[in-house]
């Protein structure tokens, strides 16, 4: 076995190691979620913790790790009376982005069933980690009804599995750590939530402590057992201090200030439920035992809030997680102050008071109030954009409308792409539509259509006991039905003649709606802009759909409006994207007024790099922007080109775009025939 990384010799992350110690010394907090840029030894502080954890106690023999002391009654291993006990290190379980259900939770054993006629259940992961750690790398790009699995069993301590007649509950208690990078993508604040703490990590800016980083590091490149032997005293105190903390943790009292501190905080900063509060409290009590103290200080509050409310502050899935630390400590003292002083000042401003308070960027003069300027790039009579007031032709971004909720676009025909909740799609999880024979490794039995395709050759292959006797030919996968997630490729006209500020804005809302559609339903996203004279690729597609609303934001506007470009641009990001991923299908969302200026003949030339999709199928929609009385109809005219459907701006919303998804079909249908 390889040689650890020491935990105690991890430098600069004293917040990551004091969340995932706290967790060791009260696993019933909820686990730890690690946010950070890669290279931040996220990954190694999580796998020198395991090195820290006392050693357990278990049933000998006994697969789910159950504690002799107090067995599991409806272990499946069980009952267990009497049986040996045997000590061993706690284990720490890695789940693989890709894992399936069944390695997860575990799942009939076929070979037992189909051969010796016996229901018998393979236990999973969940059962390997039961008073473990149960490690998820790059959490965020698991599949969502994985995590919504493994986050119910840390909650609840236990694996509830119902599937193809088998029917287990097993014990599932562990210390469940997440880590992630969030350029690759965002948990959903669901998901967020469910985790007890969450730690944002990032590499030291200083350069004396980078030079201790790499120091560090290849001393123990170098030599891993002799680097491990310098830190094994180190390592063992803080082993010794869990062990403490475990055993003076029942004693800490958590008094009412304490609680009434817990309760105000949250409310304070609105988040939502009261898993919270929950979290705040467990997390305070930790604090106080790891500090060796029976009673909760407004410093152990203080610090629980760090940890347990930034990742429940997201009102939408653009907000950064984040805590202001100015409320913070101001609810804390207002809080104690209504506990402890009978009398307090009813003058906010008196002595202590601290003055008058920060105004808020919104609040300042400065705060953006740019009314009584005049709107630079307004449409004119001719319906040209005016120049800026300094002459320039590029436009200040504007800022995007509020996004409203959108029907669904879809892809047209069933897919076989990654998993998400946009269009069908052949998956490993969903409905059951049919079976088939495996063309390659079998991942899914279709139990009942294996029984008959083997049932009238049982005589003929000499059966004579309960089980059924099978070849290779007999097995049959189950044909299953979901949904997938997409590549939506968004192509932005951010040219003159959609630099009105009103209605770029308008523009901007109405992509923003989308990119919160698609991170909703877990597709990639790509940003394609064309202005001036050129295209280019604002955001090469990625799943962190939180950097596309980002560079939508600050997209400015100005110039001609070289539509072909855009188009021949988004044509080359969806060849490339196609041999990266070729099953996962793409949905073009050109977003423009259909003008096309610069050049000999730019409408003619925009027709022909149109023509290019609607040639390989590619599902597109054109969201019209034109307005004033006087309309060309462009736009139209190039979503037929695209073989794609036109939609407004009004349209797109909601509750008028009942027809939109139908159209899209029977485009892309008249085209095939």
């Amino acid at each position: 076995m390889s040689t650890r990384f020491p935990f105690t010799a991890v430098v600069g992350q004293q917040d990551l190691q004091l969340a995932l110690l706290l967790n060791a010394v009260a696993p019933n907090i909820g686990g730890v979620l690690v946010r950070g840029e890669k290279g931040t030894a996220k990954s190694t502080a999580v796998r020198a913790l395991a090195a820290l954890l006392p050693e357990v106690e278990v049933v000998a023999g006994c697969r789910f790790s159950c504690d002799p002391a107090a067995p599991d009654p409806t272990c499946p291993d069980g009952p267990h009376t009497g049986d040996g006990a045997e000590a061993r290190d706690a284990r720490m379980v890695e789940l693989p982005v890709g894992a399936s259900e069944d390695r997860l939770v575990g799942a009939l054993d076929i070979e037992r069933a189909l051969a010796e006629g016996v229901k018998a259940f393979e236990p999973g992961l969940l059962a390997a980690a039961n008073r473990g750690i149960l490690y998820v790398d790059e959490v965020n790009l698991l599949h969502d009804h994985l995590v919504d699995v493994l986050l119910d069993a840390a909650a609840m301590g236990a694996s509830y599995v119902e599937r193809e007649g088998v029917s287990v509950r097993h014990a599932a208690r562990f210390l469940l750590v997440g880590t992630m990078n969030p350029e690759e993508g965002e948990l959903r604040p669901q998901l967020l939530d469910r985790f007890g703490l969450t730690v944002e990590v990032a590499a030291s800016r200083e350069p004396d402590q980078r030079v201790e980083v790499v120091r560090r590091r290849l001393a123990y490149d170098d030599d891993p057992a002799g680097f491990a032997a310098r830190w094994a005293d180190e390592e063992r105190a803080v082993r010794q201090r869990i062990v403490a903390a475990r055993e003076l943790l029942p004693k800490v009292r958590l008094g009412d200030g304490a609680l009434k501190q817990i309760a105000a905080t949250c409310a304070a900063f609105e988040v939502d439920g009261m898993r919270a509060d929950i979290v705040m409290a467990r997390t305070a009590t930790a604090l106080a035992a790891w500090d060796g103290r029976s009673d909760v200080l407004a410093e152990d509050v203080r610090q629980a809030a760090l940890l347990a409310l930034p990742h429940r502050r997201r009102r939408n899935p653009f907000d950064a997680p984040g805590l202001d630390e100015d409320k913070l400590d101001q609810t804390l003292q207002e809080s104690a102050g209504d506990e402890d002083d009978p009398d307090p000042d009813p003058d906010p401003d008196g002595p202590g008071g601290g003055g008058q308070p920060s105004p808020s960027p919104e609040e300042g003069p400065q705060g953006g109030d740019t009314g009584a300027q005049p709107e630079a790039g307004e449409d004119g009579a001719d319906g040209e954009p005016r120049p800026a007031a300094g002459g320039a032709g590029e436009q200040a971004p504007a800022r995007a409308a509020e996004p409203f909720r959108t029907k669904a676009l879809t892809v047209p025909g069933v897919g076989a792409g990654a998993a998400g909740r946009r269009s069908r799609a052949r998956t490993e999880r969903g409905r059951t539509t049919g079976a088939l024979r495996p063309r390659g490794t079998l991942t899914k039995l279709h139990l009942a259509a294996t029984v008959r395709a083997a049932a009238p050759h049982q005589r003929a292959r000499g059966r004579s006991g309960p089980g059924l006797v099978l070849r290779r030919d007999d097995l049959r996968q189950a044909a299953r039905e979901g949904r997938e997630g997409n590549l939506v490729l968004f192509v932005v006209d951010a040219s003159g003649s959609m630099a009105a500020r009103q209605r770029m804005s308008a523009v901007k809302g109405a992509v923003l709606s989308l990119l919160l559609d698609a991170y909703q339903r877990r597709d990639k996203v790509g940003l394609v802009t064309f202005r001036g004279t050129a295209a280019e690729v604002a955001l090469p597609p990625t799943s962190s759909v939180d950097a596309a609303a980002v560079r939508l934001e600050s997209l400015p506007t100005g110039g001609r409006t070289p539509l072909a470009a855009g188009l021949l641009k988004a044509h080359d990001v969806l060849r490339v994207e196609r041999l990266r991923d070729p099953s996962r299908r793409a949905l073009l969302v050109v977003v423009t007024d259909g003008r096309a200026t610069g050049g000999p003949e730019p409408v003619a030339l925009a027709g022909r790099a149109a023509r290019l999709f609607g040639a390989e199928s590619v599902a597109s929609v054109v969201v019209d922007c034109e307005s004033g009385p006087v309309r060309l109809g462009l736009a139209g005219r190039l979503a037929e080109e695209l073989g794609g459907a036109a939609v407004t701006l009004d349209e797109l919303r909601a509750d008028a775009i009942a027809g939109l998804v139908r159209d899209v079909r029977g485009t892309t249908s008249r085209r095939a025939a």
